[in-house]
C-alpha cells in the first residue's frame, strides 16, 4: 500500500516534467519526474540522475527492504545489451545501503536457464560483491495475487519478494522486442511474475499493464548505455548493439518509458501498453509537453 500511495502522489505532474514534493517531504522543493543523463560512465551517470531526482534518501530510508529488479533474463554477456549493465546496478545497490537499507534483493525469473543467465550476464557476481541478496527463483516463491481493476488479468502469480520489500527499484535495459516493439520498465516487471507466462502473450499489452497495477516501483532507472536495436529481446549479434551512454530515470514510470521509447526511435503514442497505462492513470506519456531535465557530462 505504501508503494501504491507513493505512485498515486508522484504522478501529479505540474508543468513540464516536474512534480511538487512539499506534501511528501515537508518542504517546498520540487524535483523532476524524469531526468536524462548522457556521456558519463554508468556509476557517475546514475549518481547524477539520483541527485537531480532529490537524492537516494528520497527513495530509500533506514531499514528498508529494497527489491531491485534488473533484466537478467538471457544467457548473454553484457556487451550484447540483452541484460542490464552490471556497473550501473552495482552503484545503485551501494547507494541503497549507504542510505540505510537493511537488505537489497536482486532476482529475475529468467527465460534462459537461470544459472547461466546469472553467471554470464555477470550480474550475479557483481550484485553479490556489492552486498546484495541475490536469489534464484523457484516455483514455490510465487503467490496467486488479486489484481484490483485488472482488465485482462484478475489475478496472477507474483513473486513473494514484491511483498517482502517495502521499496522497489526497476532497472530495465532499453531494447527491441518483437511483440511489444520495445521492452523497458513495464515489460521488465514480467520477470517478477510466475505461472504459464505464455498465457500473457494474448492481449499482451493489457496484461503487462495489469501486472504493473500490483507491482509498483518507486523509481525506474533505464539502462540505455548500450541498446539492442534489432533481434530483441535476446539478441546475440554485436552488430545489433548501439552505444548511447544514456540513462533515463524518474518517478513517473509511464513517462520514463515514453521518453525511452522516443530515444529508441519510436513514437510513444504508437506503443499500445503506454496508451493503456496512461489511460489507466498510471502516468503521463506526452513527450512534447513533459520534457526531461537533462545533464550531459563533458567528454
Amino acid at each position: 500500500m505504501e508503494r501504491r500511495k507513493f505512485l498515486k502522489t508522484s504522478i501529479l505532474l505540474a508543468g513540464g516534467a516536474v512534480l511538487g514534493s512539499a506534501h511528501l517531504f515537508g518542504k517546498s522543493t520540487t524535483f523532476p519526474s524524469v531526468v536524462l543523463i548522457k556521456n558519463g560512465n554508468p556509476a557517475e551517470m546514475v549518481r547524477k540522475a539520483l541527485d537531480m531526482l532529490g537524492g537516494i534518501s528520497r527513495f530509500i530510508s533506514k531499514n528498508d527492504v529494497v527489491l531491485l529488479k534488473p533484466n537478467i533474463s538471457w544467457d548473454r554477456a553484457p556487451e550484447y545489451a540483452a541484460t542490464s549493465n552490471p556497473e550501473l546496478m552495482s552503484e545503485v545497490i551501494r547507494l541503497c545501503y549507504q542510505a540505510g537499507a537493511k537488505n537489497v534483493i536482486v532476482l529475475d525469473n529468467t527465460c534462459n536457464e537461470a544459472r547461466r543467465c546469472y553467471k554470464n550476464s555477470t550480474l550475479e557476481e557483481t550484485a553479490r560483491k556489492a552486498g546484495a541478496d541475490v536469489r534464484f527463483v523457484r516455483d514455490n516463491h510465487f503467490s496467486e495475487t488479486p489484481i484490483p481493476n485488472g482488465t485482462a488479468l484478475k489475478s496472477w502469480p507474483i513473486h513473494n519478494a514484491v511483498f517482502e520489500a517495502n521499496k522497489i527499484i526497476n532497472m530495465p535495459i532499453l531494447k527491441h522486442h518483437g511483440m511489444s516493439k520495445v521492452t523497458i520498465g513495464f515489460k521488465n516487471m514480467m520477470g517478477l511474475s510466475g505461472g504459464n507466462r505464455g498465457r500473457l502473450h494474448l492481449s499482451f499489452s493489457q496484461k503487462i499493464v495489469d501486472l504493473n497495477r500490483v507491482i509498483v516501483p518507486q523509481l525506474t532507472i533505464v539502462d540505455a548505455i548500450r541498446i539492442l536495436k534489432e533481434n530483441g529481446p535476446q539478441g546475440g549479434n554485436l552488430a545489433d548493439v548501439e552505444k548511447l551512454d544514456t540513462i533515463i530515470a524518474g518517478t513517473d514510470r509511464v513517462l520514463v518509458d515514453a521518453w525511452s521509447a522516443k530515444i529508441f526511435g519510436l513514437d510513444p503514442n504508437k506503443i499500445e501498453y503506454l496508451r493503456i497505462a496512461h489511460e489507466a492513470g498510471m502516468g503521463e506519456m506526452d513527450t512534447d509537453k513533459f520534457k526531461p531535465t537533462q545533464f550531459v557530462f563533458k567528454s
